[in-house]
């Protein structure tokens, strides 16, 4: 019997460790759902907040150019305000756009106004965060795009290539809204991604597939979003190539990308970078008045039994616990903002008082 060579024994060994890890992650986040899950019930993912520094300029941005339509134009202030956002003094100017079934908030922090995003960010930083819109024909977004002159973060679009069983294929670009925040179009193929995607109707800009997030290790992501809050593990996929690194603009980019679902709303995918490992942390001090800050909104029952599974696994809140409101100018009752291992931020809300 011929044994396998030395560098071939470890590569095995490396592919055994890794599986373990993952099969551990798994199994604990089963733990931890098993424990929360009568609590914690998630019911849909979405609206995604996005701060801005100028509405009008954004609003026009993404009626004009990626054809949102707006819903709701309020502005905010007050204890609860402040409480939930985490901002003293906080008055804040929201409006609510939708494309599709899905949609956003834009959040403009009239006071006090919070920093812009870094110059020098990349697809790796851990603060990077992107709403992925699906297009019915790439060419022609593009075009659109480059006439309304977008910043590029890709270099253009991007075909992904076929060996990729699960994204072989998919047509992506990356590129940048007024405020510097990351923003993908997407066109599926056929047989790939919601059956929604593939309905004629007509439109160019169809809808919001999923918001991605950069983690420093999917395991403990799973942990916490699998197991703690119960979303389904949709997908999963390892990129890599050349059309990866010009997509992300990244050189030497290769990610393991998981995507997780909810019953309802847009999905999230946990983007981990196998390589290159140099991406920045979340900002310590990141508030939501500035410019970086992207929260999900997540539909829950029980806002407040939430709160209580959630201290005790010792998760940092934003919010000063949960926080009632009263104005029907909120379209929730109960709103508790939180942050994931990460630092990204989240809000479970609930449209009832319990």
């Amino acid at each position: 019997m011929n044994f396998p060579s030395k560098s071939l024994r470890t590569i095995l060994l490396v592919i055994a460790l890794a599986t373990a890890s993952c099969a551990a992650a798994l199994e604990q986040s089963a733990v931890y759902a098993a424990e929360i899950t009568s609590r914690i019930s998630i019911r849909a993912i979405g609206p995604i907040l996005i701060t801005v520094a100028d509405m009008d300029r954004s609003v026009e941005f993404y009626s004009r150019v990626l054809t949102f339509k707006k819903v709701s134009d309020n502005e905010l202030a007050g204890d609860d305000v402040e409480h939930f956002f985490g901002v003293f003094g906080a008055r804040v100017h929201i409006v609510r756009m939708q494309l599709g079934d899905e949609s956003i908030e834009l959040v403009q922090f009239l006071a006090p106004q919070g920093r812009p995003v870094p110059v020098d960010s990349r697809s790796n930083d851990l603060w990077f965060q992107h709403i992925a819109i699906i297009v019915s024909d790439m060419d022609r977004a593009y075009q659109i795009l480059r006439a309304n002159r977008v910043r590029y973060a890709s270099t253009g679009p991007q075909r992904l290539p076929d060996w990729n069983k699960n994204a072989g294929g998919i047509k992506a670009f990356y590129f940048k809204d007024p405020d510097d925040h990351p923003v993908e179009i997407l066109e599926f193929p056929e047989g790939k991604g919601n059956p929604k995607w593939h309905q004629e109707n007509g439109l160019l800009f169809l809808g919001i597939d999923h918001t991605a997030i950069a983690v420093s290790s999917t395991d403990a992501s799973l942990a916490f979003y699998h197991g703690l809050l119960g979303l389904r593990v949709a997908g999963e996929s390892e990129n890599y190539g050349t059309e990866q690194e010009h997509l992300n603009n990244v050189f030497g980019a290769r990610l393991r990308i998981t995507a997780l679902r909810a019953p309802a709303g847009p999905g999230i995918e946990l983007l981990e970078y196998l390589s290159p490992r140099d991406g920045r942390p979340y900002p310590a001090d990141e508030h939501a008045n500035d410019l970086i800050h992207r929260q999900i909104e997540l539909d829950t029952t029980d806002v407040p039994s939430a709160e209580s599974a959630l201290q005790n696994k010792t998760v940092p809140f934003i919010s000063r616990g949960a926080v009632m409101f009263s104005t029907p100018a909120v379209r929730f009752k109960q709103g508790l903002s939180l942050r994931d291992p990460d630092g990204h931020a989240l809000a479970l809300v609930s449209p009832n008082a319990n």
